[in-house]
């Protein structure tokens, strides 16, 4: 055992010790661990820092925008010379997210008839 673990260890013992670690959130109830076998083991603790930060891979932030145009574009008229502008960054968003091997099941919701009726009747 490393000094830096036997020190560690020496403050937990004493922390249990003055109740400090009594009645913690989830306290008998198995840990939630996150699925992180996908990420090299060297690069594991920086995932971690960034994913707790709230920093988004570029794949999941397309994502999260992708589910904001998809609901403003339900609330939107196709009519609106807006709709066309969002439509068509929403289906670049889908193009993307289809490169990088990820589903966008989630977009196919009414927004899609939406838009081919749209595109349809511009025909």
């Amino acid at each position: 055992m490393s000094l830096l673990d036997r020190l560690a260890e020496k403050h937990i013992l004493a922390a249990l010790n003055k109740g400090e670690l009594d009645n913690l959130p989830g306290a008998g109830q198995p840990l939630q661990l996150d699925d992180d076998s996908h990420v090299p083991l060297e690069l594991r603790a920086a995932w971690r820092l960034l994913k707790n930060s709230g920093y988004l891979p570029p794949e999941l932030e397309m994502r999260r925008e992708a589910i904001e145009l998809d609901r403003l574009l339900s609330s939107i008229d196709p009519l609106d010379r807006r709709y066309e502008q969002h439509a068509s960054r929403l289906r670049l968003l889908e193009l993307r997210l289809k490169e990088a091997g990820m589903s966008t099941e989630f977009l196919h919701s009414d927004y899609g008839l939406k838009i081919q009726q749209h595109f349809m009747e511009r025909k």
